[in-house]
């Protein structure tokens, strides 16, 4: 059941980003989210301690994902041949 709702909550993040930097911000904190709630259920024993691990795992694999996520800026023109600005 667990691994169920893992996956299908995978899905929804990737679905819910729209840009690259977006993705890689959702995606630190899903991984985030997950490591800290193995980490924090395994030392502590209580479920309790999974839901903060869970908290503290996802706010900062959030951090570290939109950290890490290279921005980029391109120039290009339109049809009226203005100079216009973009993200690729």
């Amino acid at each position: 059941m667990m691994k169920k709702i893992l996956i299908i909550a995978a899905f929804s993040t990737t679905l819910a980003a729209c840009t690259a930097h977006e993705e890689r911000t959702a995606g630190g904190a899903l991984i985030g989210a997950g490591a800290g709630a193995i980490i924090g259920g395994a030392v502590t024993g209580r479920p309790g301690g999974a839901l903060a691990g869970a908290a503290i795992g996802g706010a900062g694999g959030a951090l570290v994902g939109s950290a890490t996520s290279r921005t980029r800026t391109c120039v290009g023109r339109d049809e009226f041949g203005r100079r216009v600005r973009f993200d690729c």
